[in-house]
């Protein structure tokens, strides 16, 4: 018997979730107009609030935002109550990895994936649909198989299964190969090769590159180059400063990590350099220095019932037994660290005034995407954002950093309608943010509790 088959036993509990493909297709091609009435509206851009809102939708798209009492709404439209809820647009992860589920130990993973012969296709559609329900329902995972990746993101894309929005990277390049698997990433040596390993990652249909260590600023250059030729973005890991300064210098579009992973403080010339060409960055801050901590204070979290609804049974068990004396797992050795550079790492770009957009690491150990970003986003108002600004680098400056903000990021007439309903007021407490009780994308409703 497969582990897909196995996996059938959670059918029912996933149900409870969500609208599951049958339902949600038909929803698809029954109902044309919806309306979400009563709600405060936080509509992406940092000013006040439009209160007792209704936002109007026809299709995918928004056609009409304004005070419910002034707005007529169509007798045929399909009608959410939002009163005493707040709505926001739905937000966005620029760094996720959907082929793990915060499992403790990356090796000790991939071994049982293949022992149990699990389909890695169906590990990501599990995550796409994780971070649906928790609100973000755009994603870019930076980081997985080249054709599992295209396959869920066109199946998500044409309403077969529910799940984020996605844009794939599929492999990495790099010239310093892993232990991850070898599909999962693609080893060059001099900057000719990272050139051809971006054409052929163009040519599959990926929607941006990642770069990984160990490249040169010549190997940047290369990538950058070709895939700026082919409309693609570049993703850049990097953490110490020559290499920050040398992605910077070679145009790649987003410096994710940049500032975290026990790094100290960036010089002056190097961080003004940044702010001043307006490079967005993407911290990825809450991963270790705030999950681990808040894991030894909460062990409980490791059971969130949402992991047990959302996995099949040996998975789920597979992830309980990796958490076991999870402050001895590899992956937070340096933890210390990180924690003693975390607040000035972090807060340096929120003080300089940066770019900043919002991704979280989201699948690495411990850092769920039932979650993620929460947490990432109380990173930074602990470091001094406002929630509202924190919430707007969630959604229209992310939306702005991907090229997506004729689309998507605000909630205004003529934007794709992804709409987020929240339980209370995430400016008094940005923790509203974790489980929604609505959700919205492309004018379907996914969540509704």
């Amino acid at each position: 018997m497969s582990f897909r088959d196995r996996s059938r036993e959670t059918a029912a509990a996933l149900a409870s979730h969500l609208i599951l493909a049958a339902a949600f297709a038909a929803s698809a091609a029954a109902q044309e107009r919806l309306a979400l009435v009563g709600g405060m509206l936080l509509d992406g851009y940092d000013v006040p609030p439009l209160h007792h809102a209704a936002v109007l939708i026809e299709g995918e798209r928004i056609v009409a935002v304004g005070r419910a009492a002034e707005l007529e709404i169509p007798p045929d439209a399909r009608v959410v109550d939002t009163s005493g809820r707040v709505m926001i647009p739905g937000m966005m992860d620029l760094h996720a990895h959907l082929a793990v589920l915060g499992h403790g130990e990356y090796g000790r993973w991939f071994s049982w994936i293949d022992e149990e012969g699990v389909d890695i296709e169906e590990v990501m559609e599990i995550s796409a649909k994780q971070l649906l329900l928790a609100g973000v329902t755009t994603a870019v995972d930076l980081g997985a198989p080249l054709e599992a990746s295209l396959a869920v993101r066109d199946r998500i894309a044409r309403g077969e299964v529910p799940g984020a929005r996605l844009l794939m990277a599929g492999p990495w390049i790099t010239r310093r190969v892993s232990f991850w698997p070898e599909n999962y990433q693609i080893g060059v040596s001099s900057p000719e090769e990272a050139s051809a390993a971006v054409e052929r990652l163009a040519e599959a249909g990926v929607d941006v590159i990642k770069a990984w260590v160990g490249l040169t600023r010549e190997d940047y250059r290369a990538v950058a180059d070709t895939a700026h030729r082919h409309g693609l973005q570049v993703h850049a890991h990097v953490y110490g400063p020559d290499e920050v300064k040398n992605a910077l210098e070679a145009g790649i579009d987003v410096l994710t990590h940049a500032g975290s992973a026990g790094t100290p403080p960036y010089e002056p010339d190097l961080l003004r350099d940044i702010v001043v060409a307006g490079r967005p960055v993407v911290i990825t801050g809450a991963h270790r220095v705030w999950v681990f901590p808040a894991t030894v204070e909460f062990p409980e979290r490791l059971q969130d019932p949402r992991l047990r609804d959302d996995l099949p049974a040996a998975m789920y068990d597979e992830l309980q037994r990796s958490f076991e004396n999870f402050h001895t797992l590899p992956y937070f050795q340096t933890t210390a660290r990180q924690m003693f550079f975390g607040d000035a790492s972090l807060g340096q770009w929120i003080e300089a005034g940066a770019v900043m957009g919002m991704g979280t690491d989201s699948g690495t150990p411990m850092n769920f995407h039932t979650e993620a970003l929460w947490r990432e986003l109380k990173a930074h108002v602990d470091l001094g954002m406002t929630p509202m600004e924190a919430i707007v680098a969630a959604t229209r400056v992310n939306a702005r950093i991907l090229g997506l903000a004729d689309d998507l990021g605000s909630i205004e007439p003529g934007k794709i309608a992804d709409i987020v309903v929240l339980r209370g007021d995430p400016r008094f407490s940005i923790t509203e943010l974790n489980e929604p009780v609505v959700v919205v994308k492309d004018g379907r409703v996914y969540r509704r509790d």
